[in-house]
């Protein structure tokens, strides 16, 4: 049974970008319901998007956001549906959108990743070792299906994309596509080399939501304002514009330095949302990917 929610106004999701949200006042940050299509919602309060599938066979998530933002979650989550938050995916291992997993675990969540993303959580966690709910308890290879709620929730890898552990998760019936970080209509895009990203598994990631995605699917970034498949196409156009320019400066035998202060992005600055420093990280991410000295 559905209780009556008061949904925000627009659709503008996980608002922060990166990483830095953890130095943050969790007590402020207030989680605010989108009802996106039928029994599909978006949550967002701080960190990345949360998706929530909803119905009698209970509750089925997206990411979970920060470990401090799990009661608040749980508490908006309640006031879409009574029935309980079975299982939980993980786009990718970053902590703005694994964090509660130990709280959500705790309570008798099931989480489900990519193998790379356990791996990950498992090796690489900053601070040591993770906390004995953080990882998910079942992992995957290739595609997987969940039916439940009138869905056949489709999770389909991206691999060495954002991470080396990305999952797109579409919902067939609500028609909504789901990306985790690999691509986000805030910023630039963030190829995390460190974590097992790559250039060619990032374009292979957007070629991927393009195919599946209608002219009316809602695909909700990691970060960042719902777009529709257009959006997508252009972001694709924008990185390879860029990547072409970082090439043949590269090519000429350009420095990091040089190539950066070249400014490779500078005319879609004004086109990007929120793009901050992330241009320049990108490409100097771009020169690294493509053998730059």
């Amino acid at each position: 049974m559905l209780r009556k929610v008061v949904f925000s106004s627009c659709v503008v999701l996980g608002a922060a970008i990166g990483l830095g949200a953890q130095g943050q006042d969790f007590t402020k940050v207030e989680i605010k319901t989108t009802r996106v299509a039928g029994n599909f919602y978006a949550l967002e309060g701080s960190g990345g998007a949360i998706g929530v599938l909803a119905g009698p066979d209970g509750v089925l998530m997206v990411d979970s956001q920060f470990a401090p933002l799990t009661e608040k979650i749980v508490a908006a989550i309640k006031q879409i549906s009574d029935g309980r938050i079975r299982y939980l995916i993980n786009t990718h291992q970053h902590p703005d959108h694994t964090g509660g997993n130990d709280n959500l675990a705790k309570m008798g969540v099931t989480i489900f990743s990519r193998d790379e993303l356990r791996a990950g959580l498992a090796t690489r966690s900053p601070g040591g070792a993770p906390a004995p709910g953080t990882l998910p308890v079942i992992t995957y290879r290739g595609a997987m299906t969940f039916h439940m709620n009138g869905e056949d929730v489709q999770l389909i890898p991206a691999p060495a994309a954002h991470t080396d552990g990305d999952t797109m998760v579409y919902f067939p019936n609500a028609n909504v596509i789901m990306t985790g970080d690999y691509y986000r209509s805030v910023g630039y895009p963030n190829i995390d080399r460190a974590n097992g990203g790559s250039l060619k598994g990032l374009l292979a990631a957007f070629d991927l939501t393009i195919e599946r995605a209608a002219p009316t699917t809602k695909i909700i970034p990691g970060h960042g304002a719902m777009v529709d498949e257009t959006a997508v196409m252009a972001h694709r156009d924008m990185v390879i514009a860029i990547r072409d320019r970082v090439a043949a400066l590269i090519r000429q035998g350009k420095t990091q330095a040089e190539v950066i202060a070249a400014k490779p992005q500078a005319d879609y600055d004004a086109k990007v949302p929120q793009p901050g420093t992330t241009g320049e990280r990108f490409v100097m991410q771009l020169y690294a990917e493509l053998g730059g000295k």
